[in-house]
């Protein structure tokens, strides 16, 4: 190596080794390319871990914030420029195009406005159009997207919607449904995949898929009209009629943890007192401050509580329920000790996989400016071990068969503890129907918060804080679920749910509603109490629908 000046950044630094010549990037050249270059929030957890360590994110000085050149800041219209006017709430930002005096832009304003209208009608005008998209939770993207389609003039398309209800309170289910209904008037065909009665109730069609969960269903148990489902002999019919009653005799909380002038968002210096020892539900409109203040302040000031929210499990291609709940370990040494051999033989990511596809199962193929395409593995045929590995046998199975078992029919299985109480509580969340090898990738955000909750179950004298457990969850499964609920805190836990299913709301010990509406127009604690006694907030939406 010729001086080490260029060593930092590396510049024009060749190394010559072995005969050969390499050009050195340096290290600020190459930690710029790798962190400071890409969006911390596309990063894998171990990567983002690492770039965290070194960097510190604050407001760029030149913009402040607003992203763009100073050229593009001067330009104004009104007094207004562009950043200044992204970052207002829609439901502020269509008052000030109305009252834009510029004949020329009146129909390009027309438009704006009309698909701003939207978003304030869906529940959305707290929103700044300035805001990152990253930032938006699962339901509020899916009804700017929905919005996005509206203002468009096309006819006959196939519109899927994912349950887009997801994330919404009682009141904007209903303004939701009045959109997909214009949808539909339009001339289009509108297939909604969902859970929420009051969005099945407008449905012209209903196919109801059944009769249970995974090996347990896949048949179509019903085709017709909301009334006529009430009255069928379908899980969905049962439960449709049914709702839980307002829960009148409460528990008492043993003591309180305390939130003091909390101002993060639009919360207006708020103080509460959430109870502990009981079940506490947070409600209120999207946008109210629910979030900001458990999962902001709250978790802020008490971040030793159990948290199961909406993200994503999965840490990598291979992840399985087997190895996200920690029994894949007990598995290997279940089926080494059962034949005297090494437990690594029994790992699909070690000594036993399969060489062809490095124990993934299917192969990935590269098709260049054509989508790639996934095939079973020709060696393995999709079992993702050697051979000689599925010689070995634990009560007359293979550990690719093990695999391949239900959650529920492991359970009957293993008669190891550790693997016999993860396995319990799958079923007891209503996972039964998983397979203990399914990759991760391929489960819904509902199942993915779910077991979650079965990995947490064991913990006693905890705080568990639960994002909308409800997402994706059919009627039947918010009976079990709150039977688990109810479990945890008998056990001596304390548990704070942000919810908006009212079946769930009127099963709490305390309520706190926020609002009364989202955004600027919220961030007040409306009420605390035991849910018999919402009724007399005359401010509280959820009153309304309770």
């Amino acid at each position: 190596m010729s001086g080490t000046e260029g060593l930092p950044d590396g510049e024009e630094l060749k190394v010559e080794f072995g005969g050969f010549a390499y050009q050195y990037e340096g290290l600020i050249e190459r930690f710029t390319r790798m962190y400071l270059k890409k969006d911390a929030g596309e990063m894998a957890a171990r990567n983002r871990k690492v770039f965290e360590q070194f960097v510190d994110t604050r407001t760029c000085p030149a913009c402040h914030g607003a992203r763009l050149n100073p050229a593009a800041l001067k330009s104004r219209i009104e007094g207004h420029n562009i950043a200044e006017l992204s970052g207002l709430e829609v439901s502020a930002l269509v008052d000030v195009l109305r009252g834009l005096k510029q004949p020329k832009s009146a129909p390009l304003i027309k438009a704006l406005t009309g698909r701003l209208d939207a978003l304030v009608e869906i529940g959305l005008g707290y929103l700044s159009l300035g805001r990152e998209t990253a930032t938006l939770s699962g339901g509020e993207s899916q009804r700017v997207k929905m919005i996005r389609h509206l203002g468009n003039s096309l006819t006959d398309m196939l519109y899927i919607l994912d349950e887009p209800s997801t994330g919404m309170h009682a009141r904007d289910v209903e303004r939701l449904n009045g959109l997909l209904k214009e949808l539909r008037d339009k001339g289009n065909t509108v297939l909604v995949v969902e859970h929420d009665p009051d969005v099945i109730a407008v449905a012209d069609h209903i196919v109801d898929i059944g009769p249970g969960a995974g090996t347990h269903g896949g048949e179509v148990v019903f085709e017709g009209s909301y009334t006529r489902l009430k009255k069928a002999d379908t899980l969905t019919g049962r439960f449709l009629a049914q709702h839980l009653p307002i829960k009148t005799e409460v528990r008492q909380a043993s003591g309180h943890l305390s939130v003091k002038k909390a101002t993060r968002h639009n919360l207006k210096n708020v103080s509460v007192d959430i109870p502990t020892g009981v079940l506490t539900v947070v409600t209120g409109v999207a946008g109210s401050g629910k979030s900001t203040l458990i999962n902001g302040v709250f978790l802020a000031q008490h971040p030793d509580a159990v948290v199961i929210d909406q993200a994503r499990v999965t840490a990598n291609v291979r992840s399985a329920p087997a190895t996200y709940t920690g029994i894949m370990d007990d598995i290997r040494k279940a089926f080494a000790k059962a034949n005297g051999v090494s437990a690594s033989l029994f790992s699909f990511n070690s000594e036993g996989s399969c060489p062809n596809c490095s124990g993934l199962g299917v192969t990935y193929t590269d098709l260049a400016f054509m989508e790639g395409v996934t095939s079973t593995c020709e060696v393995c045929e999709g079992r993702r071990f050697k051979d000689e590995v599925l010689e070995y046998t634990l009560r007359g199975k293979t550990i690719s068969g093990v695999l391949e078992m239900t959650a529920e029919d492991a359970l009957a299985f293993f008669t190891e503890k550790k693997i016999s109480a993860v396995l319990q509580a799958m079923n007891d969340v209503g996972l039964g129907y998983l397979t203990l090898g399914q990759p991760l990738s391929t489960v819904s955000g509902g199942e993915d918060q779910r077991l979650k909750l079965a990995t947490e179950l064991h913990k006693q004298g905890s705080v568990y804080v639960m994002d909308e457990p409800t997402t994706g969850l059919h009627l039947s499964d918010i009976g079990l679920l709150m039977g688990i609920i109810d479990r945890l805190v008998d056990a001596g836990n304390t548990v704070i749910l942000i919810e908006h299913h009212l079946d769930v709301i009127r099963q709490a010990d305390w309520l706190i509603d926020l609002g009364p509406e989202g955004g600027s127009g919220g961030g007040e604690v409306l009420f605390a109490g035991p849910p018999s006694d919402l009724k007399e907030c005359k401010r509280s939406l959820t009153a309304r629908y309770l």
